[in-house]
């Protein structure tokens, strides 16, 4: 890093911000093997939120790759520096007073510790989705375990690449148990309970 770069503070505060949207900012990461229902779910409680009047981004793992980071192939380091990318962006977006939803299968423990540790205690929420890998796999939405079994895709994670499990995420989803809507409600009640959200008319 340039040592002719200087951090510029805003005027406007995070809690400002955050304020007059009447919730308060974090990051709520989806995280679990292909198919275990990530987008599903993120993209459902992007809904629920958004019909309740509350201000959300959602950050989804395919949708990234298309342009943020299009440079980034599927080595350990591109992998890693992915999930940088990703942390930094989803720390802007809650220093504006959004809640942000992002759903990446993000594998290991220390690339989810590293976007943990750019949050205040209390701001990132580790959404484990901890859908069995045969449930996954019998899914297969875009065919990828299929060519990973067949040699066509290598280092495919939850075949021949690790997936290091959270030991305490916040909150742990298994959709092949679980509906949407029993989800939608697991989430929404956390983020109740911790004061992230308020209730309202809307919300009842």
């Amino acid at each position: 890093m340039s040592s002719n770069i200087l951090w510029h503070d805003h005027k406007v505060t995070r809690a400002e911000r955050a304020t007059i949207k009447h919730q308060k900012p974090c990051l709520l990461w989806f995280t679990g093997l292909s198919g275990s229902g990530k987008s599903t779910i993120a993209n459902a409680l992007d809904v629920a939120l958004y019909q309740r009047g509350y201000h959300t981004f959602l950050l989804d793992g395919d949708n990234v790759r298309h342009g943020l980071n299009k440079d980034l192939g599927f080595s350990d380091e591109d992998r890693v520096e992915n999930i940088r990318r990703i942390g930094e962006v989803s720390k802007l977006f809650t220093d504006s007073g959004l809640i942000v939803l992002s759903a990446f299968i993000s594998p290991f423990t220390s690339d989810r510790r590293m976007v943990r540790n750019l949050f205040p205690a209390g701001e990132f929420i580790e959404v484990f989705m901890d859908t069995p890998l045969s449930t996954c796999e019998d899914r297969d939405p875009k065919g990828l375990y299929k060519k990973a079994r067949a040699g066509q895709i290598r280092d495919f994670t939850g075949i021949d690449s690790p997936y290091e499990a959270p030991e305490r995420a916040e909150v742990r989803l298994d959709t092949s148990a679980m509906s949407v809507d029993d989800c939608i409600d697991r989430l929404i009640g956390y983020l109740l309970e911790r004061g992230l959200i308020l209730r309202n008319d809307s919300s009842a």
